[in-house]
């Protein structure tokens, strides 16, 4: 043999065959045709039991048999693809109206798989005769089957428009299609429409086609989607789930959902929502049921006493698969060629496929009819003559003797005289000869009618729009899915997903934070903290898991972190870095966290920077929903930096202290309420290579720490401080010594039941190096009051 060896690239190579296996299965295989809405594999399933008689109105026969057949004669494909396409054919929560009947389990909408093909039985639905009515009739193209030993439809006459009917669902190469079921009698009242003006419009075809009918119901969202997929082919809505609320004896109530999506799986579901339960991802839920039995679906959702029920189905839509998008992809085989259509095109499509089958079939019957009154001709001619032709018959040698003897004789024609020598004499009655008039008129009649039919293509419409309709009559059914204009918006409820429970929220000056429960904090003891060498307790207060944590850093942005989302760590251990939950520029730390609930309105942050910067923004500014970075609060200048931050309900006193020694207090009114990105105003008038060290709310049962870098204390009450006005130079606190003056570098508002202030030195970083000062032990009235110049110079202090 001699060898033929191709030098070829292999991406010639490979581009070639991916070519020819994607135009196979995009023709063949995935995509369905325009004309009767049927892949491949599914026409020949259909063709194969309609061929074999097992259609509605016999008994059932195995599926195994059927499988059998089609593999056989027209599929050689696995006989697990034939039986699951089979299958699929017979679920009535996939196909709005089934095309094949089962006998057995074919599965569920659990996605439970089907009994194998030995036990179940099948045969053809009603309807699906309406889809193989006048096959025989030279209707369709017939081309051989893979072995050429007999031959199979291209496509079948689908008397009824089906693609629309039960859609289409499936994904080829470079192609995928995704085409909703319909409601029968609204697909064919705007076919029958359409006939009557071809220019109609997506919207006035939208009058009889509201949306898709799913066969599992549900509630249909969004006019707007179908709109768009009627005019283009590609469009989105959701699909939500029917559910009540039902009360229950014991003040209860529970959702019972009787409706799902299209091709949502129920067991998946319900072992969804349980799981939410179980993890504690939403409040409220009780126990969630699988209810369903034979009298219809149902899942029962129990709740909680005084929960808000529709918060919770509000957070199951959107966490579940109990409300789910619908992306329209109507692709459909167009010409031998996959072509993304809208609704016009999908019925018209369909008209010229049922012209084109019409006509054949009229053809058809136009040729019978005719072959059958010339027989009818000849037999009256015979029977008028009839004593002459059976003198001659019986004087033939034969009958191809007789047949050309009359021939001859007669004038009759090969196909006359055969019926002639074909006839049983108990036709020669007299009462025959009536019958063979009558039939000729009715032959008369009936051929004027089709040739009228395939003259006229008014009468050829007229009878695709009776034949439409009496389709529509016999099968018709009501929606199942109702439709709502717009997509709902879903409002999540906070009290539905998180728990209420107080806990401690405490935060480190290092910037690590956590929650712990009460009962770890109660058992630990506020000494025990979980902290870092060197790192101290910055605030901790009692907060609940519903709030919200704003935490303030020095570069004038803060952290929106709700407290639930913090990790529940016990009392003793360390806690988790904010820049793990948002992350953080290096440098920028933690100065102040304040927990919010509502965000009320009629409440003010303050904040104040190092240059003597100060603004005032409303509560409110600060709620956001989201929260994956740090938020503007304030805008610097320069190498400024934030460095106190205060929440005011109503007007109260600002005092600020300078490192200088200078004092200004002014009242909160002065401060004009602005937005997040504003810088703000001017709030000390600053000397020279001086800074704020101290911007903080201040009242008369107030009084004033300060610390200076000579490791010196000093405490003053309210009395000393002066009202003025914003921006002004203020007080001098401190005097001005000539050699080695001191300078604040810490300060803190002390109110009455502080005691204990912990001080820090340059040293402290490496050293861990920290003093307690207990004040209640040591009181003056505005001098300095401890030395503690041994240990190191002072740098910054903190309430415990």
């Amino acid at each position: 043999m001699s060898e033929i060896i191709q030098d070829l690239s292999l991406e010639d190579v490979i581009g070639d065959r991916f070519g020819r296996y994607s135009k196979y299965i995009i023709q063949e295989r995935a995509l369905p045709d325009v004309r009767d809405g049927l892949k491949p594999v599914q026409r020949r399933i259909l063709y194969a039991m309609y061929a074999s008689g097992n259609t509605f109105d016999k008994n059932f026969r195995k599926s195994a048999k059927t499988v059998g057949d089609v593999i056989g004669q027209y599929h050689p494909h696995g006989d697990s693809s034939v039986y699951d396409a089979m299958v699929r054919l017979s679920q009535d929560w996939k196909l709005r109206h089934v095309l094949i009947e089962m006998q057995g389990n074919n599965g569920s909408i659990d996605n439970d798989p089907a009994a194998a093909m030995r036990y179940t039985e099948a045969k053809l639905s009603r309807i699906s005769e309406e889809l193989l009515r006048d096959i025989n009739k030279e209707t369709v193209p017939f081309m051989p089957n893979y072995d050429d030993t007999t031959m199979e439809p291209m496509v079948l006459p689908a008397r009824l428009p089906h693609l629309l009917i039960n859609g289409s669902t499936g994904i080829s190469s470079g192609y995928a299609t995704d085409i909703p079921p319909h409601n029968l009698a609204e697909v064919i009242q705007a076919t029958l429409k359409y006939i009557d003006n071809p220019n109609i419009t997506v919207s006035q075809l939208m009058k009889y086609i509201k949306g898709p009918d799913f066969p599992t119901g549900g509630i249909i969202q969004g006019i707007d989607g179908i709109k768009k997929a009627y005019e283009t082919g590609k469009g989105k809505i959701v699909v939500r789930s029917k559910v009540d609320i039902e009360e229950l004896r014991n003040g209860r109530k529970e959702l019972i959902v009787t409706e799902l999506p299209y091709e949502v799986n129920k067991s998946a579901l319900v072992k969804k929502m349980d799981e939410l339960r179980a993890d504690k991802k939403v409040d409220g839920i009780v126990e969630v049921r699988d209810e369903t039995d034979r009298t219809g679906l149902r899942i029962a959702i129990e709740l909680k006493k005084d929960v808000n029920s529709e918060a919770v189905a509000n957070y199951l839509y959107k966490n579940t698969d109990l409300q789910v998008a619908y992306n329209f992809n109507m692709v459909a085989i167009s010409d031998g060629r996959p072509l993304l259509m809208g609704i016009r095109q999908f019925i018209d499509s369909y008209l010229n496929h049922q012209i084109d089958v019409v006509t054949k079939r009229t053809r058809f019957e136009l040729n019978n009819a005719e072959s059958r009154m010339h027989i009818v001709e000849g037999l009256m001619k015979a029977l008028s003559i009839l004593d002459e032709v059976i003198k001659l018959i019986r004087n033939s040698k034969n009958k191809k003797d007789a047949k050309d003897n009359l021939v001859s004789e007669f004038d009759f024609t090969e196909a006359q005289a055969e019926a002639i020598v074909t006839l049983q004499l108990y036709r020669l009655t007299n009462t025959d000869i009536v019958q063979l008039q009558e039939e000729h008129d009715e032959l008369k009649a009936k051929i004027a009618h089709l040739k009228n039919i395939l003259d006229n293509h008014d009468a050829l419409l007229n009878v695709i729009k009776e034949e439409l309709s009496e389709i529509k009559n016999k099968y018709k059914q009501q929606r199942l899915s109702s439709i709502e204009a717009e997509i709902s918006e879903i409002k999540i409820d906070k009290e539905v997903m998180v728990p209420s429970e107080n806990v401690i929220m405490s935060i480190t000056k290092h910037g690590y934070i956590k929650r712990t429960s009460l009962r770890s904090f109660n058992a630990s003891g506020v000494e025990e903290l979980g902290v870092k060498d060197g790192d101290a307790m910055l605030k901790y207060q009692e907060v609940n898991t519903l709030d919200t944590a704003l935490v303030f850093t020095n570069k004038g942005r803060h952290l929106y972190i709700p407290v639930h989302k913090l990790s529940e760590i016990k009392w003793k251990d360390l806690g988790q870095h904010v820049s793990q939950i948002v992350p953080i520029d290096e440098g920028e730390h933690v100065i102040d966290v304040y927990c919010e609930n509502d965000f009320r309105p009629d409440a003010f942050y303050i904040l104040a920077t190092r240059n003597g910067m100060i603004k005032k923004s409303n509560v409110s500014m600060f709620k956001t929903s989201r929260y994956n970075k740090p938020l503007v609060s304030m805008k610097l200048k320069d190498n400024d930096e934030v460095i106190n931050v205060m929440r005011l309900d109503e007007p109260q006193a600002i005092t600020v202290l300078t490192h200088k020694g200078m004092s200004l207090t002014y009242s909160s009114e002065e401060l004009s309420d602005t937005g997040l990105r504003a810088a703000g105003v001017k709030s000390i008038n600053l000397k020279s290579e001086d800074f704020v060290v101290l911007t903080q709310i201040v009242n008369e049962k107030n009084t004033i720490l300060m610390a200076t870098q000579r490791g010196s204390l000093k405490r003053i009450g309210f009395n000393i401080l002066q009202n003025a006005k914003r921006a002004q130079r203020g007080i001098t606190l401190l005097k001005e010594l000539k050699k080695s003056p001191h300078r604040i570098v810490a300060a803190n508002v002390v109110q009455p039941d502080h005691t204990i202030y912990t001080i820090y030195s340059k040293q402290h970083e490496e050293s861990g190096n920290i003093k307690d000062i207990h004040l209640s032990e040591q009181y003056t009235n505005g001098s300095f009051v401890v030395d503690v110049k041994e240990f190191g110079d002072v740098v910054s202090m903190i309430v415990k």
